[in-house]
């Protein structure tokens, strides 16, 4: 598995794709086109698998 998280391909409030890292916290974001920052972080794992 890769050491390296993916960064967010656009903003979960405004859909605009101009993100750059913050230096508000590890995982946060800024949002240039709607001025908010925002945090991604990985919760877990289900315990079961998910039927479709």
């Amino acid at each position: 598995m890769s050491e390296t998280r993916s960064a967010p391909l656009y903003c979960p409030y405004c859909g605009e794709e101009d993100l750059r890292p913050s230096e508000a916290g590890h995982g946060a974001w800024e949002c240039h086109a709607c001025a908010r920052v925002f945090t991604v972080r990985f919760t877990g794992l289900l315990s079961r698998a998910v039927n479709r």
